[in-house]
């Protein structure tokens, strides 16, 4: 069956570093766009970052640019977010999808806690 594992999430204080990483199977994976979205308490799920089907195109929100970088693995099936000088506002529930055509999967999430 179709699967998204995020993993990767934790505790980090300011200023710090994560990388997360998305592990699919079930599907085509190489045909699909990734992306990462974000979570954070009483507030809507936003996209934090995007990827081709073959990598060529990124896409960033603009309160990640030049600080969160993302990629992926097409033969190991993963998807990656490195994540530098996180901000206490970057607390969230992360989670990685999956979209081609009229198709969307997601994963279960992963907590990121950016706080001293």
């Amino acid at each position: 069956q179709v699967q998204l594992v995020e993993s990767g999430g934790g505790l980090v204080q300011p200023g710090g570093s994560l990388t997360l990483s998305c592990a699919a199977s079930g599907f085509a994976f190489s045909s699909y766009a990734m992306s990462w979205y974000r979570q954070a308490p009483g507030k809507e799920r936003e996209l934090v970052a995007s990827i081709s089907s073959l990598a060529g195109v990124t896409n960033y929100s603009d309160s990640v640019k030049g600080r969160f970088t993302i990629s992926r693995d097409n033969t190991k099936k993963t998807m990656t977010l490195q994540m530098n000088s996180l901000k206490p506002e970057d607390t969230a529930v992360y989670y990685c999808k999956a979209t081609w055509r009229q198709r969307a999967y997601w994963g279960q999430g992963t907590q990121v806690t950016v706080s001293s």
